[in-house]
Parts: C-alpha cells; sequence; structure tokens
C-alpha cells in the first residue's frame, strides 16, 4: 500500500506539473495585454485545467502522508526525484523542450541515486 501511494504521489505530482506549464504558456498567448501579475494569476486561478492541477497536487499531499506514515522518510523520499525524471522525459514532446545530452546524464544520475538511496 504506501508504494501503491507513493506511485499516486508521483502521478499526481507530475500531472500538476505538466497541465499547469502547459496552461501557463496558453494563458500567456491568449492575453497578451495583461497589466500584471496579479490578473495573470487570477487568470489562472479561473481555469479547469489549472484547478485540477491544483488539485492534484493536494491529491498528491494526501497520498505521501499515507506514504510516510507506513514507511520511513529515507527509504519513501528518493523516490520523489523520479519527478524529475518524468517531468523532463515529458517536457520533451509536450512543449518541444530539448533533450540534451548533459540532460540525458543527469537523469541517469538521478535513476542512479534513486536505486542506491533506497537500498539502505
Amino acid at each position: 500500500m504506501a508504494y501503491l501511494c507513493i506511485a499516486l504521489t508521483i502521478l499526481f505530482t507530475v500531472y500538476g506539473q505538466l497541465v499547469i506549464k502547459w496552461q501557463a504558456g496558453l494563458v500567456m498567448v491568449r492575453y497578451p495585454l495583461i497589466a500584471g501579475q496579479f490578473q495573470y494569476i487570477l487568470r489562472m486561478l479561473m481555469n479547469a485545467w489549472v484547478l485540477s492541477g491544483l488539485l492534484a497536487a493536494f491529491l498528491a499531499s494526501l497520498c505521501w502522508m499515507v506514504a510516510v506514515t507506513r514507511l520511513q522518510l529515507s527509504k519513501a523520499y528518493p523516490f520523489m526525484a523520479l519527478n524529475f525524471i518524468l517531468v523532463g522525459i515529458a517536457a520533451v514532446p509536450l512543449f518541444g523542450e530539448l533533450f540534451t545530452w548533459p540532460k540525458a546524464v543527469g537523469l541517469v544520475l538521478i535513476v542512479l541515486g534513486i536505486a542506491i538511496s533506497s537500498q539502505g
């Protein structure tokens, strides 16, 4: 159950990050004349997709609370680094971001770090 909660935490977190990035770009394109940050934030908070991303963050927090009640934090927390990997990889096809050698090496190091730190 604890590992399922960690997986749900990761899934909800990644979803929230990607949706908010997606909608942040669209709001700036649709409303380029927004006078300041306050209006931009209000526009974002009225967006159903953004609200779903915020709800996902809340659900991720609930799942995380359940996970850490069942696992040692030092065992559970390294899995949160999977967020970096999944968001980094998903950003390539979704947002046209470049996947460079330094990014690839960094992601491999994250995977190695997860593997090593979850052993102890």
